[in-house]
């Protein structure tokens, strides 16, 4: 069975927000964890993003992310869905 992710991204994003978002996935490419995230929308205010990890366990992704998240204080803009 394959490994997956899915985050909840707002759509009404600012500037920063938005450069940091595709920061962390582009991260999640170069750093080997997967190699295409997907994007879907779930209503008018969020996309859902999902994708396989290739490479890691799933903490160790959830970590990086989590740490990304906090680092750059995109709390309010996108979160970790349970599968």
């Amino acid at each position: 069975m394959e490994k997956g992710m899915k985050l909840k991204v707002r759509k009404e994003l600012d500037g920063r927000q938005q450069s940091s978002i595709i920061k962390l996935k582009g991260s999640l490419i170069a750093k080997g964890y997967t190699e295409i995230i997907h994007i879907l929308d779930q209503d008018d205010d969020f996309h859902i993003n999902s994708f396989g990890i290739e490479n890691g366990s799933d903490s160790e992704v959830r970590e990086f992310i989590t740490a990304f998240i906090a680092r750059e204080k995109l709390e309010d803009s996108i979160s970790i869905l349970k599968l």
